[in-house]
C-alpha cells in the first residue's frame, strides 16, 4: 500500500524527493503500464496521492521549476499541480510542452496549469502545427481543457480551433489522433451553436481522402449526434 502524503517535512526538493521514493510502489509501475504511462523513470505513485501532496505542498512557483527539471514523471505531475499559471512564461510552457514524453504528463499539465494562463489559446496555434507528436497532441489537449475550463471565452474561439482542426494535415499517430477526436467533441458539448459547428467539422472531414480525418469526423459526430449530448447542449 502506498503511504498517505503528509505534510511533516519542509517542502524542499530533497524532502519531496524522499517521499517520491519511499512511497513508489511495484503495484503502482504496473497500474501505469496497463495505461501505456512509461514506467523506467517514475516512481510508481497513485495519482490520488500525489494531488494530496500538492494540495499539501500549496502554491510554490519556484519549487514547481525545480522539480520539474528532476525529470521524473512524478516530480513533473506534482510541478504541474503546484505552479502559479500568473507566473508561468511563454519560455516554460515551451521548453516542458518539449520535454513531454508521454500522452499523461502531457494531458495533466495542460488540464491543471497550461489551460490557466494567458498565453494558453496562442499556444494552441502554435502548437498544433509542430511535427514533434507530444506538443502537437498538447495544442488540442489545450483546446479540450480549455472547453471545460474557460467560461469566460466566447464561441469565436473555439470557432477559430474547429478552424484549425478542418485545415489541420493528416496524422495518424494514435496519440495526436485521438487527442484531436476528444478536442473536437469537447467543443461540441460547450452549446447548442458550436455543437452544430463541430457536427459540420465532422462532415468535413468524414469526406476527406485520408483515413485518420475520416476516423475523426465519424468518431466525433457518433457522441455529438448522441441524444444525451443533445439534451444537454440544448437544455
Amino acid at each position: 500500500m502506498t503511504r498517505s502524503p503528509t505534510n511533516d517535512s519542509p517542502m524542499t526538493v530533497d524532502a519531496i524527493l524522499a517521499w517520491l521514493a519511499g512511497n513508489g510502489t511495484p503495484e503502482g509501475l504496473a497500474s501505469m503500464a496497463r495505461y501505456n504511462i512509461p514506467g523506467d523513470n517514475a516512481f510508481g505513485i497513485a495519482m490520488g496521492d500525489l494531488k494530496r501532496k500538492a494540495k499539501a505542498i500549496g502554491r510554490d512557483h519556484d519549487l514547481a521549476l525545480a522539480l520539474w527539471d528532476i525529470g521524473k514523471y512524478e516530480a513533473r505531475v506534482l510541478a504541474a499541480e503546484i505552479a502559479d499559471p500568473a507566473r508561468l512564461s511563454e519560455a516554460v510552457m515551451d521548453r516542458w510542452c518539449a520535454d513531454f514524453d508521454s500522452w499523461a504528463i502531457c494531458d495533466h499539465t495542460c488540464f491543471v496549469l497550461f489551460d490557466r494562463t494567458p498565453f494558453a489559446w496562442a499556444k494552441v496555434h502554435e502548437w498544433a502545427p509542430r511535427e514533434a507528436e507530444f506538443v502537437r497532441r498538447a495544442a488540442y489537449a489545450l483546446v479540450w481543457a480549455l472547453s471545460v475550463h474557460d467560461k469566460a471565452a466566447g464561441d469565436a474561439a473555439f470557432e477559430k480551433a474547429l478552424a484549425l482542426i478542418e485545415a489541420a494535415p493528416e496524422d495518424a499517430r494514435p496519440l495526436v489522433k485521438k487527442a484531436v477526436d476528444m478536442a473536437l467533441r469537447a467543443v461540441g458539448k460547450r452549446n447548442a451553436n458550436l455543437n452544430a459547428s463541430a457536427r459540420r467539422t465532422c462532415a468535413v472531414l468524414m469526406d476527406a481522402d485520408t483515413p485518420a480525418r475520416r476516423w475523426i469526423g465519424r468518431h466525433a459526430l457518433r457522441e455529438l449526434e448522441s441524444a444525451k449530448v443533445q439534451e444537454r447542449v440544448n437544455r
